[in-house]
């Protein structure tokens, strides 16, 4: 080893020859060592129709005490950089991960950060030999988290192995944090995890170890919509096998050991129909309320009466969303969060889908609406006298042409995407959900005359819609295709595959506003579902701006005297409602706007946004051409911009589709008028640039200038654009490649034909 030069070899090497040298020789067992470990799936970029992830969070080690225990993570660099040169993206991947130890190294020692506060130093560097063991490191998580024998037994019980399903790192942390919690005492507990990101394999994680550690025995799983119960029973929860049951037809069976419910099956208004007192108070260990925003966190609910029974037992809550107003309060009943895993981040690691939103004005909806004296509507009722706008619309007020607008702009929308998009549209109520659906029809008379399910009103009150339910959100059925609903699908729809909201309803409450988005936000790679689109008919999409969209909870519970609030749903006030078939409406401004870097809308227009986002980086056209030129490889740069929200598809589709992204970004941020791939093509063919290369490489070269004239400055870079036509008639990629002399040869020829494409703008600035 002494005559090896460190300092010429890969950060791969290092590992090899001497990161994991030392830690095995510290004791860690391969079964405990993780190389190479991807954290997240990359943040899904969206461009135009297209989706590509972003790089992947990476870590070099994860150790771990046992399977999902990590204790340590270890970040290496080559030997050309110090020993700490890796400390502060350990750091950053140690809070992320929830990981007590970091340690970098470049081969020479490590440095041994330590989060914990029980070494006596925060940093230091340690020999390679002296590589801290498990056990030791182990007593010293113990020690700093207060964990004697008994406790230690309970938070190393096994998870349940699941290999085709392995665990997300914000899973296990909300798995340990429970157990550990539960282990130390704490009965209330809620756990905050945007939809989409696994609470229910969550849940059951908690459960298995809880209950084969021996510290639950019985355990009750409320959830309060039939379709939630069902499929945890029949995916997640199935490995519970014979001990568990789903508790129906008010019969309280108690042979088992672990009890799914819905809510209203163990609850009700008559003291008969209670059977969870059949069930005596201290029969459950644990109870585990999924969805707990939509009932446990009133004081007056049949949740809070099934908690209170069994109040001996400890209680979880799982939200998206936990409700926090002046009535309702999640926090007050559980406590704070023990953690929260937000739609941001899950967006930013890449295991949800980010959203684009298009923003439609109507006229009436601006300006309102006031009837002339005496004005009935189309059954002939006199229609008050007073001005009608935006709240009052299909509600107390229907403006039917207003219907047919909304229904032809999704049709128009879809039509020009896909007509097979899984589509819902969320409405006012359940009128408007039937007369939406009869426009969608309407606007959709091929379709819907192929296939009657192509538009279905899925509520509540509807057992043919409702039925139905199950196939829209089965990826594998193409039926039916949109959805128009008011309530019942707001919350607890795994729709995988849907690709368009439609909101045309105004959302008043930020708990249902993040239900309804959350419908969108999975993820599907197999039926190419990487991000989704709302189309916002009612200004719904302004609470994106406020900051408790994705903001940790905070709690604001007040009950005052009156106790919680019995305010409606938000429906019709009982006043009778008019029908106008006669008044026009049109669209009065449409705006498409893009989830950005920051997690927030891009609200900016998308030249102001690409003007704004390229000068801080680049004061001027100068200093943009400097790097362009010197950067081998000018996609680089492109997905250095599309990382920062620079959406160049987008800016094509404004600006023009001829257009290089170069110029793009030339004309928008420096003002420079572009010229067209084609024009640029024309112009290094005019050139004396191809004089240097015999007959046959400068057919190639010319070639490649049309490719980029047609298609853009990716097929240049792209070596496998020599596989297709026009390249195939010239010879094989290895015979194109030897009219250069050799491979090295032929990219320096490709490097060179860019340069010219860019040199005229070197020239225009010297003049």
């Amino acid at each position: 080893m002494e005559n090896i030069d460190k300092k010429q070899l890969s950060e791969r090497d290092i590992c090899s020859k001497f990161i994991t040298p030392a830690i095995k020789l510290a004791n860690w067992d391969e079964h405990q060592i993780r190389e190479e470990v991807n954290l997240t799936k990359g943040r899904i970029i969206v461009k135009g129709s297209v989706a590509s992830r972003g790089k992947p969070k990476r870590a070099d080690y994860v150790l771990s005490y046992k399977p999902n225990i990590p204790l340590a993570i270890v970040e290496a660099k080559r030997n050309i950089y110090t020993v700490g040169e890796g400390m502060q993206q350990a750091l950053m991947y140690a809070e992320m991960l929830d990981i007590p130890f970091a340690l970098s190294s470049n081969g020479d020692a490590f440095l041994l950060h330590d989060r914990t506060g029980t070494l006596g130093k925060v940093e230091e560097e340690i020999l390679l030999d002296r590589f801290p063991a498990p056990e030791f490191l182990w007593q010293k998580y113990c020690e700093w988290k207060g964990l004697d024998e008994g406790k230690q037994k309970i938070i190393t019980q096994n998870y349940f192995a699941d290999f085709r399903k392995p665990l997300r790192y914000y899973q296990r942390i909300a798995i340990n944090r429970t157990v550990e919690a539960i282990a130390k005492g704490q009965d209330r507990i809620l756990l905050v995890m945007a939809t989409g990101t696994g609470k229910t394999l969550t849940a059951f994680q908690i459960i298995w170890r809880l209950w084969k550690a021996g510290v639950k025995k019985r355990i009750l799983f409320l959830a309060d919509r039939n379709i939630l119960v069902d499929q945890t029973r029949i995916n997640d929860f199935k490995h519970f096998g014979n001990a568990m049951t789903k508790i129906q037809n008010r019969e309280a069976e108690k042979s088992y050991e672990i009890y799914l419910s819905l809510y209203q099956a163990v609850s009700g208004t008559e003291e008969e129909k209670n059977i969870y007192k059949q069930f005596s108070p201290d029969f459950f260990d644990l109870v585990i309320i999924d969805e707990c925003h939509r009932g446990s966190a009133a004081e007056d609910s049949a949740w809070r009466e099934i908690l209170e029974y069994f109040s001996s037992a400890t209680h979880i809550g799982l939200t998206a969303t936990p409700k926090e107003t002046k009535d309702i309060s999640n926090i007050h009943y559980f406590g704070e969060p023990i953690y929260t895993y937000s739609l941001k981040q899950g967006i930013e690691d890449g295991f949800l889908a980010p959203y684009r939103v298009v923003r439609l004005d109507l006229d009436r909806d601006l300006q309102g609406w006031r009837p002339e004296k005496g004005k009935v509507d189309r059954y002939g009722t006199v229609i008050e006298d007073r001005i009608y706008n935006q709240k009052d619309f299909d509600r107390d007020l229907v403006l039917e042409k207003r219907t047919e607008l909304v229904a032809k702009k999704v049709t128009e929308f879809l039509k020009a995407n896909d007509r097979f998009d899984k589509t819902i549209v969320f409405c006012e109520n359940i009128d408007h959900a039937e007369r939406m659906r009869e426009a969608l029809v309407n606007e959709n008379p091929d379709l819907a005359g192929e296939n009657r399910k192509y538009v279905m009103r899925i509520t509540g009150d509807n057992p043919e819609g409702k039925a139905e339910l199950d196939n829209f959100i089965s990826p594998e059925s193409r039926y039916p295709v949109i959805a128009t609903t008011s309530k019942l699908m707001s919350t607890g729809v795994d729709a995988q595959t849907c690709k368009l909201i439609v909101l045309d309803k105004r959302i008043q409450s930020m708990t249902e506003f993040k239900q309804i988005i959350g419908r969108g936000t999975r993820i599907n790679e197999d039926y190419g579902k990487y991000y989704f689109t709302i189309m916002d008919f009612k200004k719904a999409t302004e609470l994106f701006a406020d900051p408790d969209f994705d903001g940790e909870p905070v709690e604001i519970y007040d009950p005052g005297e009156g106790g919680p609030g019995k305010g409606g749903d938000g429906g019709e006030n009982g006043a009778e409602k008019y029908y106008v078939s006669d008044v026009d409406v049109e669209v009065v401004t449409e705006r498409t706007q893009y989830y950005g870097p920051d997690g927030k809308l891009i609200t900016e227009s998308l030249k102001d946004y690409t003007r704004n986002t390229v000068l801080k980086d680049f004061e001027s056209l100068d200093s943009f051409l400097k790097h362009w030129n010197e950067a081998e490889k000018k996609q680089v740069i492109l997905a250095e911009l599309e990382e920062r929200g620079v959406l160049l598809d987008a800016l094509a589709e404004e600006v023009g589709k001829d257009f290089d992204p170069f110029d793009l970004i030339c004309h928008i941020a420096f003002d420079r008028p572009p010229l067209s791939r084609k024009e640029r093509a024309e112009w290094v063919k005019k050139s004396d640039y191809f004089g240097k290369y015999g007959e046959q490489a400068q057919e190639v070269l010319d070639a490649l200038l049309d490719k980029y004239a047609d298609d853009g400055i990716e097929n240049l870079e792209n070596m496998s654009v020599l596989k297709v036509q026009p390249f195939d008639r010239i010879g094989t990629p290895l015979e194109i490649v030897k009219l250069f002399g050799g491979k090295d040869s032929y990219l320096s020829a490709v490097r060179g034909l860019e340069s010219q494409l860019y040199t005229l703008e070197a020239q225009l600035l010297e003049a």
